[in-house]
C-alpha cells in the first residue's frame, strides 16, 4: 500500500475522533470531492474500524441523475461500503431558486436517514468555502454569513462534519489521480447562470491572476469570521442568563439597557436557541422600536416561521400559533378523555394526566375555552376563569388557546398548549 498522504492522514485523524461503534455516513454525490472522501474514509476504516455507510440523494432534476446513481453504486460496491439512495422531490415553487430548493430537499433526506449519535461527512473544501464567503458578502451578510460553512456542528441529535474543508480543489484532484479514481461530472456545474458557478469559473480565477493565494485567504477569513461568530454567541448567551435565563421571555427593560447591536444579537441568538427562524432586518428593527409599548398594549411582529409579542414589559418569542379549530370548522370537539396521558386533541397530543384525588374514575370531555367558565378552587370557592387568568398574567394570545376539561357540566381543569398554565379544581390533581 502506498504511503499515506497528508489528506489521508487528516481523514484518519477525523475518523479516529469518532467514538467507536458510531456510524459515519458519507454524503456521496458521485463527483470528485465526495468520491474521494468515501475512498479515503474506507481506507481509514482499515486502521480505525467504524461502521461506514454512503448516502446518495437523487434530486430528479436532470437526466444525468441516473448516471450519478450508477457510479455511486459501483464505487461503494468496490470499496465494500453499503449505499443508501434517497429519491427526493425538489420544490421549485418555494422562491429559493434551484440551488436553494435542492439543498433544502437534500438536508431533509439526511435528517430522515441519520439516527441520533451518528455523523454525516460532507465533502466541501477550501474553494467551496471561498465561494460561500463571496456569495454571503454579495448578499450583505453579517458575521454569521461571512463565517460560511462551519467545519462541524451538532443538530437534530446527529453531527455534521466537513473533514476536507482545509484542503484546496487542486489538492483533491491530485489525490484523486494518485488513487486512479473515477468520478462523474455534473453538467450543471458548467452553467454560469448559477451564481456559484459564475464565481468558480470567472471571478476566482481572475482574482488568482492578481492574488495567487486568494482562495486560501478567503477561506481563512471565513474561519476567522466563524471564531468571531462563536464569541458573539457566547456574549449573547451571557446576556440571556443575566436577563433571567429564558430565551422565550425576555424583560423589555433589560433589553433596552443594551446597545442596539447587542439587542439585535441577543434576539437573533434567542430565536436560534428556540429553533425559530431569525427575523429579517426590517422586522427586527420594527420589533425593537416597540419594546417600550404601554403595559396594557399588545405588540405583535411576525415573520416566516416565528413571531414576537411585547406584553406587560416582556418580549415573547414564539412559534406561529395554530388556530384552535371551532366546532363548525372541524367538528372534533369535545374530546372524550379519562385523564390518562396522552390527551389526544385536534391540536395534537399533550403529555398530561388528570385524576380525582379520591381515585374514582371520571369520564371527562375537553373543549376550547368559550367564555363564562368558572372553577372551584380549594380555599377560594367558585371563581371566574377570566379573572383567574388575569391574576396569573396569562398572555392574551394564550387565553384563546386554552382547553377546558369538564366533568359533566362542571369545569375541573384548564390546560394550555405551552404547559406553563394549568389550573385544577378542588379535589383534582394534574401532572
Amino acid at each position: 500500500m502506498r504511503d499515506a498522504s497528508a489528506l489521508q492522514s487528516s481523514i484518519d485523524d477525523a475518523l479516529a475522533q469518532t467514538p467507536p461503534g458510531r456510524c459515519v455516513w458519507i454524503a456521496l454525490s458521485g463527483g470528485l470531492d465526495s468520491s474521494l472522501l468515501l475512498t479515503l474514509a474506507a481506507h481509514a476504516c482499515l486502521r480505525h474500524p467504524r461502521p461506514l455507510r454512503a448516502l446518495h440523494v437523487h434530486h430528479g432534476l436532470q437526466a444525468a441523475g441516473d448516471d450519478f446513481e450508477r457510479h455511486c453504486h459501483r464505487l461503494a460496491s468496490r470499496l465494500g461500503v453499503p449505499l443508501w439512495v434517497e429519491r427526493v422531490e425538489v420544490d421549485l415553487t418555494a422562491g429559493q431558486g434551484v440551488e436553494g430548493a435542492a439543498r433544502e430537499a437534500r438536508y431533509a433526506a439526511f435528517a430522515r436517514r441519520l439516527m441520533p449519535g451518528e455523523t454525516l461527512w460532507l465533502a466541501q473544501h477550501a474553494d467551496d468555502q471561498a465561494e460561500t464567503l463571496l456569495l454571503a458578502a454579495l448578499r450583505g451578510s453579517g458575521v454569521r454569513g461571512l463565517a460560511a460553512m462551519p467545519s462541524g456542528r451538532d443538530g437534530r441529535g446527529w453531527r455534521l462534519a466537513r473533514p476536507l474543508l482545509g484542503a484546496s480543489r487542486v489538492a483533491l484532484e491530485a489525490e484523486a489521480r494518485r488513487h486512479g479514481l473515477a468520478w462523474v461530472e455534473d453538467p450543471s456545474n458548467r452553467d454560469e447562470r448559477l451564481d456559484r458557478n459564475f464565481l468558480r469559473h470567472r471571478v476566482l480565477p481572475l482574482l488568482e491572476t492578481r492574488w495567487p493565494a486568494a482562495t486560501h485567504c478567503l477561506a481563512r477569513s471565513a474561519a476567522l469570521a466563524g471564531e468571531a461568530d462563536g464569541l458573539l454567541d457566547e456574549l449573547a448567551a451571557l446576556d440571556i442568563e443575566r436577563l433571567g435565563g429564558d430565551p422565550a421571555r425576555l424583560p423589555a427593560a433589560g433589553l433596552q439597557g443594551l446597545s442596539a447591536p447587542r439587542r439585535r444579537l441577543l434576539i437573533r441568538h434567542a430565536c436560534q436557541r428556540l429553533g425559530h427562524s431569525t427575523p429579517p432586518a426590517r422586522r427586527l428593527a420594527s420589533l425593537l422600536d416597540q419594546l417600550d409599548a404601554r403595559a396594557d398594549g399588545e405588540v405583535r411582529v411576525a415573520w416566516p416561521g416565528a413571531e414576537a409579542r411585547v406584553w406587560r414589559g416582556h418580549l415573547y418569542l414564539l412559534s406561529p400559533a395554530e388556530a384552535v379549530p371551532s366546532d363548525d370548522e372541524r367538528g372534533e370537539w369535545p374530546v372524550a378523555w379519562y385523564g390518562q396521558t396522552p390527551l389526544v386533541t385536534p391540536l395534537g397530543e399533550w403529555n398530561v394526566t388528570l385524576r380525582r384525588n379520591d381515585g374514582a374514575s371520571a369520564p371527562l370531555r375537553v373543549a376550547p375555552r368559550r367564555g363564562g367558565e368558572c372553577l372551584r378552587l380549594a380555599g377560594r370557592g367558585r371563581r371566574d376563569l377570566k379573572r383567574l387568568l388575569q391574576e396569573l398574567d396569562v398572555p392574551p394570545w394564550e387565553r384563546g388557546r386554552l382547553l377546558v376539561v369538564h366533568r359533566g357540566e362542571e369545569a375541573v381543569a384548564v390546560l394550555a398548549p405551552s404547559g406553563r398554565w394549568r389550573l385544577v379544581a378542588e379535589g383534582w390533581s394534574v401532572a
